[in-house]
């Protein structure tokens, strides 16, 4: 066990980039997954077709082949997605100016969440009372101006406790970024460890999991406590 403290430098870096992709991607995913809800439930049919279209797609389409497709796919694509490179947020995120695959690993996991956050929200949508949604209609009110002020802030408290479990697998699911490039990652770290440095793998292996555990634990007693004050409010 004498790895995590000789090497704790390197298990520390690892922590603080997992950390900060899974932020990106956490934003991204909540984005993406609000903009899809709207389409999906949009009086456009066009709108509604392609939010089922990305939803249906992304939800039955493994991670690793999302991976794959944003790290060797974008680079064909002759995309470095400098986009992500935003003047600014690259200071606190440092690897969005250094790193292609580590921008690659933010769209992927970005893309794949975001389906499934859509559905989470879609359920806290159906879980709006319809009289309100029509009585808001009664008042002049648009579709984009029924959705902002009645029926999304009530579909954002329902579906906190769905989303955060999203967050929490998306979390889990960032371990396969650093099989696809991106280097000093928790899950790069083991090979690093393992392969270059000849360490023993249970106790890397042990450190890596007190890394997420720290990521994921306090998240989810979070969710507890939210969940407990919603009954209670009940």
């Amino acid at each position: 066990m004498s790895v995590l403290v000789d090497r704790f430098g390197v298990f520390a870096g690892g922590f603080l980039l997992t950390l900060q992709l899974c932020v990106l991607a956490a934003v991204g995913a909540l984005v993406l997954g609000t903009i899809a809800v709207v389409m999906r439930i949009s009086p456009a049919r066009p709108l509604r077709w392609s939010g089922t279209a990305y939803v249906t797609v992304f939800r039955n389409v493994p991670l690793t082949v999302v991976f794959f497709f944003a790290a060797f796919g974008l680079p064909v694509l002759k995309s470095s997605a400098r986009f992500l490179d935003i003047p600014g947020l690259n200071l606190a995120f440092r690897h969005l100016h250094s790193s292609s695959y580590f921008r690659f690993a933010v769209i992927a996991l970005s893309l794949y969440t975001g389906a499934f956050v859509c559905e989470a929200l879609r359920s806290g949508v159906n879980a709006v009372p319809p009289g309100q949604a029509e009585a808001a209609r009664s008042l002049g009110l648009t579709f984009v101006q029924n959705l902002r002020y009645v029926v999304l802030p009530q579909a954002w408290k329902t579906s906190v406790v769905p989303l955060g479990s999203v967050i929490i697998a998306m979390i889990k699911n960032s371990a396969l970024a650093g099989f696809f490039g991106v280097v000093g990652d928790l899950a790069q770290t083991s090979d690093q460890l393992t392969s270059a440095e000849g360490q023993p793998v249970v106790p890397v292996f042990i450190g890596i999991s007190i890394g997420y555990l720290i990521m994921t634990v306090p998240l989810g007693l979070l969710l507890d406590r939210v969940e407990r004050r919603r009954v209670v409010a009940r």
